[in-house]
Order: structure tokens, then sequence, then C-alpha cells
């Protein structure tokens, strides 16, 4: 099996008090060359003051990017060295699935964002087709 890219799915985080303002969970997978999705990371999300009448797909799919990873670097490492271990981590995780991909794989996929139908309701896009992106529904593994 090969690795043919990672997604990152933006959904709705329920888990907030206030409805009224953005909250958004994002969980990141890696897509096979069988269609598979082996999911990395379901304990990502981000949320803000602005309201969701403030949010576009853009915004979203920016900030997903940046809160799926890699991390900010920690103490005296470098943006490199956070990445580098970062993306180790991922393959340790695929690992872990009896899955043999290496970092700098991981590191060269491309990475699509994609927005639940919910959460394009919520921003007032869940018309706009394109606001989904190719590839249709994720089907966790």
């Amino acid at each position: 099996m090969q690795a043919t890219g990672l997604v990152t799915v933006a959904d709705l985080d329920y888990n907030t008090s206030d409805k009224t303002r953005i909250s958004v969970s994002a969980r990141l997978a890696v897509v096979l060359d069988t269609g598979r999705s082996v999911l990395l990371l379901d304990d990502r999300g981000w949320s803000s003051t602005r309201k969701w009448s403030d949010a576009s797909v853009e915004d979203i799919r920016e900030t997903a990017l940046v809160v799926v990873g890699p991390d900010e670097p920690i103490e005296d490492q470098t943006d490199e060295e956070a990445a580098a271990e970062y993306w180790e981590y991922l393959s340790d995780l695929l690992e872990r699935q009896d899955l043999a991909i290496d970092p700098a794989e991981l590191r060269e996929l491309p990475h699509e964002v994609r927005l639940s139908q919910r959460l394009l309701k919520r921003i007032g896009a869940a018309t706009d087709a394109a606001a989904q992106g190719p590839g249709g529904t994720i089907q966790w593994s």
C-alpha cells in the first residue's frame, strides 16, 4: 500500500458552550492507494471569539492546516527539528497500525482540507459545491 495524500476534515465542535462563536474540530488522516483512510490525529481543533457570521471557507481551511501540524517548536527546538519530530510521530502512529510510511514521504504528500456539510451549512456555504473540494466523503478505518 502506498500513501497518496493527507486529508484534514474540519467539522463543528460540539464541545463548546457558546454555539454562536467559531469552534471547529479537525481530524487528520492519510489516504492510501486502496482508497482507505487511516486516522492519525483526532484531538485537534480551535475556538475563536469571532462569530460564525464572520467565518469563511478559506479561513477555516487555512486554520485547519495550521492546527493539525506540524506543531510549533518548543524550548530550544528549531522549526525544522519540530517538523521532523512531528513527521516521525505520524510515521510511528502508522507503524502501530502495521503501515510503514517514511516520515519524509508523509511530509511530501499533498494535503487537502475538507469541510463537513454541517460546517458548510453553519457558515452559509452549503450550496457552494466548490467549498467541499474533490474526493467526497472520508471513510475512516
